[in-house]
């Protein structure tokens, strides 16, 4: 429906507007005594509420409550207090219109040169980790509306919403009052400032933190804040930058101890060695190699040193591809650990935590990146990926927490059921497996990759890629393959290697030809039941 119609030959000029009267209503109150002190010098009433007013009370400024204008108190602890047209029409009279100043006469409202109003702190309190209730009374409606109502209006009233505009406001009414270019500057960052916090309450709820379980957003906002522009995107001649996700517990939010400034590469990086490494409860280390893993381990039984061991037993995986890679643990990065990289190159290394003499040690390689990750990290719930015109939104690929009970009802197609440790060994391949971009393969020995084979358009070819990676030592491991073979030659491929069990989802239309391959070598096979896809 259109607003009202105005005839705009009855508009009067204004451009200069003296500020004789202002509304001050505010969460943060970051500068508000100095401020409020330029504007007492100004001769300016103030009209406040809340904890605004008492504070202002509490320092010797004389103001008038919001009540006094309204004459209803407020109530439902605070809900209630301006949204009455006492304060808004006084902040939507357009006196440039003759009309509307005649009737604010006829009403008895004084009109609001200025308006300094910044919102509940929502987003902050999102990012403490509270919930429900604690979250809701923590969206602001009356503060929006007034912003909303005086950036509108701004033709005849200045709207400040950050302390950061208080200065220039300041300096403005000492020269006789705030100018129109200064007022529609001022009501364009106001119109931000409550998008982005509207933006956040929707976020909140479209997280699902008020949505039926399984159910997904009707719609999506996602807001986010520029941390740092970077030297360049994937290629020199990309622009990139850096954003923090509001509410965000990632990588985004991780604190840099030393090295270069990070890249775009090193942040996609990192996010999938966290990937990798986070599915590991033991201590463990992964090494990535743009965007795949090229070694995961968990620590040597009975290790003196479990993250030492762990970061060797990656390593071993592919020494060749490690150099220069990107090392993610899951536990605090030990001084033994450290000593490890002395002579590796790596790009990245990020843990949790780091002792205090493995940083010591890191500040020999100036040119290494450290990153601790925040105390409240956490893998994210949902996967959200551009794409043209759009984006995809799924929920993220998880092993559930009890993946060894699940194991057990993995069904066994070929072979014995294996040993205790040889389980163990394939679950961590069957995890490993699903850090590695599709097509998938995954050799493992005592729970450490020995020979990983990614990114290919046939599995076939995977297999081979991991068998000739890992050499020797293909003979008595155990493999994992993120989808079913659509063939036999694949699992072939890992038989002729000496592979002696493999864990897959099965579902091909061909299944009962791999089954019959892995029958007549004796090689143990197990159906998972599920997928785990990369791409």
């Amino acid at each position: 429906m259109a607003g009202p119609q105005i005839d705009p030959t009855l508009y009067r000029p204004r451009d200069v507007v003296p500020v004789r009267r202002a509304l001050l209503s505010v969460s943060d109150k970051t500068g508000l005594l100095e401020f409020a002190g330029a504007l007492r010098d100004a001769g300016v009433e103030v009209v406040s509420t809340g904890g605004s007013a008492a504070l202002l009370r509490e320092h010797g400024f004389e103001v008038t409550d919001v009540a006094s204008i309204t004459g209803f108190p407020e109530s439902l602890d605070g809900r209630v207090k301006t949204l009455h047209p006492g304060v808004h029409a006084g902040l939507l009279a357009d006196l440039r219109l003759a009309d509307h100043e005649r009737q604010l006469d006829e009403l008895g409202i004084q009109p609001f040169e200025l308006v300094v109003v910044n919102l509940y702190p929502f987003a902050e309190t999102v990012a403490s980790g509270a919930a429900g209730d604690a979250v809701v009374e923590q969206i602001d409606i009356g503060g929006p509306a007034m912003v909303r109502a005086s950036a509108k209006n701004f033709a005849n009233v200045a709207i400040a919403v950050s302390p950061d505009s208080y200065p220039a406001i300041a300096e403005a009414i000492a020269q006789g009052g705030t100018t129109l270019a200064h007022r529609k500057e001022l009501a364009a960052r106001a119109f931000a400032h409550t998008a982005a916090y509207d933006r956040a309450v929707a976020t909140w709820f479209a997280d699902g933190t008020l949505l039926d379980e399984g159910e997904l957003p009707q719609h999506l906002t996602i807001k986010a804040e520029r941390l740092a522009t970077l030297r360049y995107g994937e290629n020199a001649h990309q622009r990139a930058a850096i954003y923090s996700r509001t509410g965000g517990h990632g990588i985004a939010q991780a604190t840099q101890l030393q090295g270069k400034e990070m890249s775009y590469n090193n942040y996609v990086d990192v996010d999938a060695a966290l990937r990798a490494v986070y599915d590991l409860v033991t201590p463990a280390v992964a090494i990535i190699k743009h965007a795949n893993p090229c070694g995961i381990a968990i620590a040597a039984p009975n290790a003196l040193d479990p993250m030492a061991s762990a970061h060797l037993r990656a390593h071993e995986c592919d020494p060749v591809s490690a150099f220069g890679g990107v090392i993610a643990a899951n536990r605090t990065v030990t001084l033994k650990m450290a000593e490890n990289l002395r002579d590796i190159f790596t790009e990245v290394i990020v843990a949790p935590d780091f002792e205090p003499e493995a940083l010591e040690a890191f500040r020999l390689k100036k040119n290494l990146r450290v990153l601790r990750l925040p105390a409240d990290w956490r893998q994210e719930p949902m996967d959200v990926r551009l794409v043209s015109g759009g984006l995809l939104l799924q929920d993220a690929d998880r092993f559930p927490p009890d993946i060894e009970s699940v194991a057990t009802n993995w069904e066994l197609v070929s072979g014995e059921r294996p040993a205790p440790d040889e389980m163990v060994n394939l679950i961590f391949a069957w995890k490993a497996c699903r850090a590695v971009k599709s097509n998938a393969i995954v050799l493992a020995k005592n729970s450490a990759t020995v020979g990983i084979g990614m990114g290919q358009v046939n599995r076939v070819d995977s297999c081979r890629l991991a068998v000739e990676r890992a050499g020797d030592r293909a003979a008595g491991s155990v493999a994992a393959s993120d989808a079913f073979f659509p063939f036999a030659d694949g699992p072939q491929v890992l038989i002729d290697a000496g592979v002696r069990a493999i864990v897959q989802p099965g579902g091909s239309v061909r299944d009962e030809e791999v089954v019959a391959a892995a029958r007549a070598a004796n090689v143990t096979m197990f159906f998972t039941g599920e997928r785990h896809f990369f791409h």
